[in-house]
């Protein structure tokens, strides 16, 4: 059979047929919808050791032990360690030589008329690739989009059947188990917005690379990765808290780019609102900023990814193309505010009316999305280099018909000047440090924070030699 054109039928079939394979289904919150496939199909004797849905939470902490959250990759990784634990004490003497053990587990909170708000879910595997052998594991997170609850249920059964069918045949091709995993699908009805791959049989495997393919295979719009480069999830990360947010392409990072981030900060906390509360920082950056022609450069990626790490920073990365999408998207995830540090050349695309869609309400539809949440820009001067002046939120010019426009940003402080910069750094460009670093000019060393230089040197990375 060719793998990617099987049907969920045919891959629980494949899985039953194949006595090599043997496991636990732990089903919570939406009823056994991956373990019915595998006994709908016929043969589940043959895969199936036990199945089980500990619905009540009392029943669930004594199986699990207690959890604040569960619907959490943390009550996930409960149920996963717990079975597999169980299946290889009673199993592993009896049958461990000729089979490998699995354990696939699920956590779902599904929409209803009890629970209006989105349906989403944990869903994961642990599982053997020889016997005997060490486990490794796979954990995915999803946002199940369909209005109703039982398409949220079949979906679901789904996207678990080829969780499993790909861990089980394409562990060696990561990039294959992303490709897989809406099979019989669209992202209409899915979203993995998370994945993250651990054990021997993923060793070498970059959870950041993986983040990219979710993105770049259109699995989900954005997927998030902390500073060590392990794989994060929006909710986990951002879940009613403030949020700070600076887009850019950082090839490299230079002084600059760090002064807006940190002089936005500053003023953000100062707001009466977050009463000093310490927002959530992170970087993004969109694929339009790592595409050259078609394709998109990995090793050009992990480069970036490896600078802003050195400065601690979480990364996003995304498919959004326009401001407004960013923070239509984050708002789903906190009911905080929400803030963008930008440079003031950031402005001509905010006044662009071309951009926006027409579907959405225009330009005063996209608006209403950037500005969601008690959204503001905080706006760092930019140096105009025609002129030699320097441009901000209050003496940008925009066209006669939108000045009304501009003055109520302004005035509601949706659009505000940062009170503190540091001029000198004002005219740094990231192309002029590469170009610097190409022509080993070390003056470049000045244009960057130290912990970036570090890192640029020991790792050569953008050609530095």
């Amino acid at each position: 059979m060719n793998d990617e054109k099987l049907t969920t039928a045919q891959k629980a079939t494949r899985i039953n047929r194949d006595a090599g394979k043997y496991g636990t289904f732990a089903e919570i919150g939406a009823g056994q919808e991956v373990a019915r496939w595998f006994f709908h199909v016929g043969g589940a004797a043959g895969t199936v050791a036990k199945t089980i849905s500990a619905y009540d939470m009392q029943v669930s902490d004594a199986i699990y032990g207690p959890s604040d959250r569960y619907v959490s990759r943390r009550r996930l990784k409960a149920m996963l360690d717990h079975e597999f634990d169980l299946l290889l004490q009673r199993l592993d003497k009896s049958r461990g030589d000729k089979c490998t053990f699995f354990a696939f587990a699920n956590t779902v909170a599904t929409s209803s008329f009890s629970h209006k708000e989105e349906g989403h879910g944990w869903l994961g595997m642990k599982f053997q690739t020889q016997p005997h052998g060490e486990s490794s594991e796979i954990y995915i997170h999803v946002r199940m989009l369909d209005p109703e609850n039982v398409r949220q249920q079949e979906a679901l059964g789904i996207v678990g059947v080829n969780l499993i069918h790909g861990a089980v045949y394409f562990y060696h091709h990561p990039e294959m188990i992303i490709e897989s995993l809406l099979d019989q699908l669209t992202w209409e009805r899915v979203e993995v917005d998370m994945i993250r791959f651990a054990g021997p049989a993923f060793e070498g495997v970059d959870d950041r690379l993986m983040a990219l393919q979710l993105v770049k295979q259109g699995l989900t719009e954005a997927a998030m990765f902390t500073a060590d480069g392990k794989a994060a999830q929006w909710a986990e990360v951002l879940y009613k808290k403030p949020v700070l947010v600076q887009r850019g392409s950082f090839k490299p990072v230079t002084n600059a780019t760090l002064d807006v981030l940190e002089r936005a900060r500053a003023q953000f906390v100062s707001e009466p609102e977050l009463k000093g509360e310490a927002p959530v920082v992170f970087m993004e950056m969109t694929l339009r900023h790592l595409t050259t022609g078609d394709a998109i450069d990995h090793q050009d990626f992990l480069n970036r990814a490896e600078v802003l790490g050195a400065l601690g920073q979480t990364v996003l990365i995304s498919n959004f193309r326009r401001f407004h999408r960013l923070s239509l998207y984050l708002a789903r995830y906190t009911d905080r505010p929400i803030a963008h540090a930008v440079g003031a050349s950031k402005l001509p695309e905010i006044f662009n009316e071309a951009i926006y869609n027409d579907n959405e309400g225009g330009m005063m539809g996209g608006l209403g999305q950037l500005f969601r949440n008690r959204s503001r820009l905080y706006v760092y001067p930019s140096h105009n280099f025609q002129s030699g002046k320097a441009v901000t939120a209050q003496n940008y010019i925009v066209p006669e018909h939108l000045r009304h426009l501009h003055a109520h940003l302004l005035a509601n402080g949706l659009l505000r000047d940062l009170k503190e910069f540091t001029p000198d750094v004002q005219r740094i460009r990231s192309k002029d440090v590469l170009e610097k670093i190409a022509a080993r000019d070390a003056a470049w060393e000045k244009l960057v924070p130290p912990p970036v230089v570090e890192v640029i040197k020991r790792k050569k990375l953008f050609g530095c030699s």
